[in-house]
């Protein structure tokens, strides 16, 4: 995967390794990446979404202020380092941020992970990925949350939004129908699916399939030739935000602000699940995909801040 949580393989091409090195300093054991751009000029933070339109910047805000303030009391401050909060390769051709705040100890939240990516393609154009996730912990077994946003045109793009299940739903019917059959959530596919600039988008990779929940959107809307980028506006205003917002919804009051009476055998097969999914992430998707869009040095830098959040080092 190209994007730091992304749990679906898409079809861009990625530009060949950067022809540059990241220049490096070393000082008492630290490494400080030198950022191209001028030092007046601070950089972005992953709030900002600086590459992405007016509303899918507005809907992801939204998204993230609602995440945050309702888990306020659950979360801690981000702890990561500058370099990692905002990285770039040395032409600035690459450039992401990451944003991670981990629960605290009493709560039902493992960390809420977002960042950006963005990267000028070599034939023109750019490839712009966006993330907002959420991961819950062994004391409950209810699902987490994910957004995607995947885009290399105005016109166009891949979203994914999915409760991701943390148990087997054919073995626990139970689990099923709380969160994806009472939800109702399969509607809210069904009406995006009814627009006809809209598709069903289907990864290539069977396993990351197997993440997803029955409900999942994974779409593409294209807008090439029914109103281009501004229909492609409306689109995320009228029909994707309204939807987006009611799932992340639906997961605060039922997934994170319900507890579920996980007893501690059941805690164990959680964490060796969630654990799996966490090490995959990292060292087949982020391992493979991040060297070639900012080098190995600063690869390492972002890889070494999400598994320790992850707590899989």
């Amino acid at each position: 995967m190209v994007v730091l949580t992304h749990q679906f393989i898409h079809p861009f091409r990625l530009p060949p390794s950067p022809s540059s090195r990241i220049t490096l300093k070393t000082k008492h054991n630290s490494i400080i990446i030198t950022s191209s751009s001028s030092p007046m000029d601070p950089p972005p933070k992953f709030i900002d979404f600086p590459h992405l339109s007016i509303s899918t910047k507005n809907l992801m805000v939204d998204l993230v202020s609602k995440t945050e303030n309702t888990l306020s009391p659950n979360l801690l401050p981000s702890s990561l380092p500058p370099e990692v909060q905002y990285f770039q390769n040395s032409s600035a051709t690459s450039q992401g941020c990451l944003h991670i705040r981990s629960g605290t100890n009493n709560s039902q939240v493992d960390c809420v992970l977002g960042n950006w990516i963005h990267c000028e393609l070599p034939n023109g154009g750019a490839l712009d990925i966006t993330t907002l996730t959420a991961y819950l912990n062994s004391n409950t077994d209810a699902p987490r949350f994910l957004i995607e946003f995947i885009q290399n045109s105005p016109k166009s793009l891949i979203l994914i939004l999915d409760l991701p299940p943390r148990k087997d739903v054919v073995m626990n019917p139970e689990y099923l129908k709380t969160f994806y059959e009472e939800t109702q959530l399969d509607e809210s596919r069904k009406k995006l699916l009814e627009l006809s600039e809209i598709r069903s988008y289907i990864s290539a990779s069977l396993y990351l399939r197997a993440l997803s929940s029955p409900t999942a959107i994974s779409v593409t809307i294209d807008c090439g030739e029914s109103g281009g980028a501004a229909r492609l506006e409306e689109i995320i205003r009228d029909h994707v935000g309204p939807i987006a917002k009611d799932m992340l919804e639906v997961w605060l009051n039922q997934c994170v602000c319900t507890e579920r009476g996980v007893d501690e055998s059941e805690k164990v097969e959680l964490m060796k699940r969630d654990v799996l999914i966490k090490k995959k992430t990292v060292e087949v998707d982020l391992a493979s995909s991040l060297p070639r869009l900012f080098g190995q040095d600063v690869a390492n830098l972002v890889i070494e801040a999400i598994s320790k959040a992850f707590d899989i080092l």
